[in-house]
């Protein structure tokens, strides 16, 4: 499990991969697709999406001439289960936290008999 957590905490490292990973969360998308919104050369890109495969956080197909890239999301299973360990990860029910801000920013009555 460890040499998993390394590679996968390596692979998220960089921002360049995880705006990539967020960008495949929308769809699949061909590597061209994938390198348009970055100011570097394919070549770069592939390189980035080489780490993201080897990590198993993405899987690339080719159809046709395209080469396409699909988030593997279950990859970061191992990743997750061991943050949660920590308990600091726990998700948060915003629905509770609405209502304890409600009740802590409401005015507080006023006493009726005027002190």
């Amino acid at each position: 499990m460890r040499a998993s957590l390394d590679i996968a905490f390596a692979a998220l490292s960089d921002p360049t991969r995880r705006a990539i990973l967020t960008m495949l969360l929308e769809d699949d998308m061909a590597v061209t697709d994938v390198a348009e919104p970055f100011q570097m050369s394919l070549a770069a890109i592939s390189k980035h999406l080489a780490v993201l495969a080897d990590a198993g956080l993405i899987s690339r197909e080719r159809r046709g001439r395209v080469i396409w890239c699909k988030l593997e999301p279950d990859a970061l299973r191992t990743a997750s289960v061991w943050m949660q360990g920590f308990g600091q990860f726990e998700p948060v029910d915003l629905d509770d936290f609405e209502r304890f801000l409600e009740g802590e920013l409401a005015p507080e009555p006023e006493d009726g008999d005027g002190t």
